[in-house]
């Protein structure tokens, strides 16, 4: 890979920086693990960035991703998903991003809807998935636990998983994946990881592709989130 292209302004201020971060990302790294595709590595590194808010790091990898073979729906739908994990305020300076970057290239927005569900049926859809990754304990969560807090589990079924899961665009593997990456840039979420590697490996990404997930984002979040991460996929598949 040509430092140049993706860093083009370290290259000319930090050359030696610039040279070290490509040849590990972009070949250590790469020749080291099994091999991935380019389009399911390029997301996972753009969930990555999403998760550890690296906002330069990310404007500078679309492009990349774009032209490795991620279409625009599947970056809309990771920014998109984003906002169950991350929140709003983190990200929506990624939407802002993406769209600058799709209208930098001539694709006409808004995209085409992936919506598949009304709003009436967004709780049971959502909760349908959620049975699917996590098991049958969750069936109809929002009749669980202690009354004044179900109304958390409701919204989980029908925004986090409704709202979003149910699109198209990108498929359940897809979006565990995503997911996974989204807790494990953050840092502090390990519970949650924990649950999402189990949920991931029950959907068909197994303990071997989100070792390798990992070990293609450890450039952009480092060591110890990078750690954390394995601890939690170790766990997960006890």
């Amino acid at each position: 890979m040509d430092t140049k292209k993706i860093f083009p302004s370290l290259s000319e201020t930090d050359p030696e920086f610039a040279r070290i971060f490509t040849s590990f990302a972009f070949g250590e790294v790469l020749d080291t693990t099994e091999p991935m595709d380019e389009p399911t590595r390029y997301l996972a590194i753009l969930a990555t960035l999403l998760g550890c808010q690296g906002l330069d790091a990310f404007r500078l990898m679309l492009p990349l991703a774009l032209d490795g073979g991620v279409t625009p729906i599947e970056v809309k739908e990771t920014v998109y998903q984003a906002a169950a994990y991350l929140g709003l305020g983190r990200m929506l300076p990624f939407l802002s991003a993406v769209n600058e970057e799709l209208s930098r290239r001539g694709i006409a927005l808004p995209l085409e809807p992936q919506g598949t569900v009304q709003p009436e049926q967004r709780r049971e859809a959502g909760n349908q998935i959620q049975v699917e990754a996590f098991g049958e304990g969750l069936r109809n969560s929002w009749e669980q636990g202690p009354r004044e807090k179900r109304h958390i589990n409701s919204w989980l079924a029908s925004n986090c998983f409704g709202d979003y899961y149910t699109r198209t665009g990108l498929s359940l593997p897809q979006r565990e994946m995503i997911t996974f990456c989204f807790l494990a840039a953050q840092g502090g979420c390990e519970p949650q990881l924990t649950a999402h590697a189990r949920a991931n490996m029950t959907v068909g990404n197994d303990r071997l592709f989100l070792i390798q997930v990992v070990s293609q984002c450890l450039p952009y979040i480092g060591y110890p989130r990078s750690l954390n991460a394995l601890n939690c996929i170790e766990n997960a598949s006890k």
